[in-house]
């Protein structure tokens, strides 16, 4: 039995909402300085990536998780490591600093009902491969993906389209 995926054509792709530029010009200035502040050198880019495209999967967004693969892709990330993300904890592909990046975005973004998310061996692995500066970079960048996460729920940008062209309306 074959099965088909069927994607949507550009015309019945909508976002839920319009460009929130229309309607709030200082966003983008919030954006791009953040993201400015994240690439500082402290962290690899592919780092950054990595650490947003695993937000995106933890939060179930479609645009997060295909923005981010898109530019781990055009970054030259292999496609073993961009799909390894997801299971990152018994794949091969991940340094032990990217690891410990990875683990840290799962305990922010994942309730613990059992105590702190961010527990104190968890921030002493952080700082065994990070500096101070680093992991603040490390602190924004999850920080900035979490700023645009109810952004990619609530308004739904359409998946795979530039940044000014993944609005409605």
């Amino acid at each position: 039995m074959s099965m088909s995926m069927s994607m949507p054509t550009d015309e019945t792709t909508r976002s839920r909402l319009p460009d929130p530029n229309r309607f709030l010009p200082d966003l983008e200035q919030i954006a791009t300085g953040m993201m400015n502040a994240t690439r500082n050198g402290s962290i690899p880019e592919s780092t950054i990536h990595l650490v947003q495209l695993r937000a995106g999967q933890l939060v179930g967004s479609t645009y997060h998780t295909v923005r981010q693969t898109g530019l781990l892709r055009s970054a030259g990330e292999s496609e073993e490591r961009i799909t390894a993300v997801a299971s990152w904890r018994d794949a091969p592909y991940f340094t032990d600093a990217e690891r410990v990046a990875l683990e840290l975005v799962e305990a922010v973004l994942t309730p613990n009902p059992h105590g702190e998310r961010v527990p104190d061996p968890l921030y002493a692995k952080a700082a065994g491969h990070y500096d101070e500066k680093a992991l603040w970079t490390l602190t924004v960048v999850i920080g900035q993906v979490c700023f645009f996460v109810p952004v990619a729920l609530v308004a739904k940008p359409i998946p795979g389209r530039p940044l000014g062209e993944n609005y409605s309306g």
